[in-house]
């Protein structure tokens, strides 16, 4: 496994900016996102030059660029909210391969107008599910013409909240290019340390042949969200469940602020070593 961070977590409007500072913290790969460049996260349209830019910012810095957030909400209650993400989607799948990567995450979405990352009741309706179907059929497509894969990511305040869910979609879909992004720190809120794990390795084991990425946040003992390695998570048995299913894809590092990359990326450095 290769440690890689968010570009996101540095400040700065320009790639080579963000891909030194996160060569210099510890890490050999970024997800990136197009606030990076200056543009804003799901945009209308990458000028000329833009995406060719952070291939070559990312090759200076010998960096691998693992993915491209796309996130939009995938099931927001008004439709022309997605159309507009599918649309955005396309932007950044034209682009996606110029960038140096085949692969865009997603947020599959929620009922709350306001906010993609907060739960709602309608979440778990019928009708939440159909729409996701529906705008998964379309993203797919557009995946298909641009030759790249997309990753959803199992989180409790969206519709595809368990790992069960996420196995249930990929079914249902049935494309080879609908691959997961795993985080562990959201199958749980505030769990004793057996479930947490018993939830972790189920995901790991329902997921196993989907799983392309892997990312690293923490839980605290209140259920919020904190720094990897400053919480609760299991990292010894997160880590050694993907290295007994083969996964050799990128660890991926969120949720922090940038004067803690580098004691993340040696944290993270130290708990890989240990399952080697």
């Amino acid at each position: 496994m290769r440690l890689g961070i968010f570009a996101k977590t540095f400040p700065g409007s320009e790639p080579g900016t963000v891909m030194a500072a996160a060569r210099a913290a510890g890490y050999g790969v970024v997800q990136y996102n197009m606030a990076c460049s200056g543009l804003p996260a799901m945009p209308e349209t990458i000028p000329d030059g833009i995406a060719e830019a952070v291939r070559t910012a990312a090759l200076d810095q010998a960096l691998d660029v693992a993915a491209i957030s796309a996130t939009y909400n995938m099931i927001h209650p008004d439709p022309a909210q997605r159309w507009r993400g599918h649309d955005s989607l396309e932007v950044i799948a034209g682009a996606a391969q110029r960038m140096g990567t085949r692969l865009l995450t997603l947020c599959t979405g929620t009922r709350d107008p306001d906010d993609q990352w907060r739960g709602h009741p309608d979440n778990a309706s019928p009708e939440a599910w159909r729409d996701l179907a529906a705008s998964l059929e379309t993203a797919l497509d557009i995946a298909e013409r641009y030759d790249v894969d997309l990753g959803i990511e199992p989180e409790l305040a969206n519709v595809i909240d368990s790992a069960a869910k996420a196995r249930a979609i990929i079914d249902e879909m049935a494309s080879p290019r609908l691959k997961i992004i795993l985080d562990p720190a959201n199958l749980f809120e505030v769990a004793s340390l057996a479930e947490q794990q018993r939830l972790v390795s189920e995901a790991i084991d329902l997921l196993a042949d989907r799983i392309v990425m892997a990312h690293a946040k923490d839980r605290d003992a209140t259920g919020g969200f904190t720094t990897a390695g400053k919480g609760v998570l299991d990292y010894d048995h997160y880590l050694a469940g993907l290295a007994r299913i083969g996964f050799d894809g990128p660890l991926v590092t969120h949720g922090l602020a940038a004067a803690e990359a580098a004691e993340v990326a040696a944290f993270l450095g130290r708990k890989l070593a240990g399952i080697s």
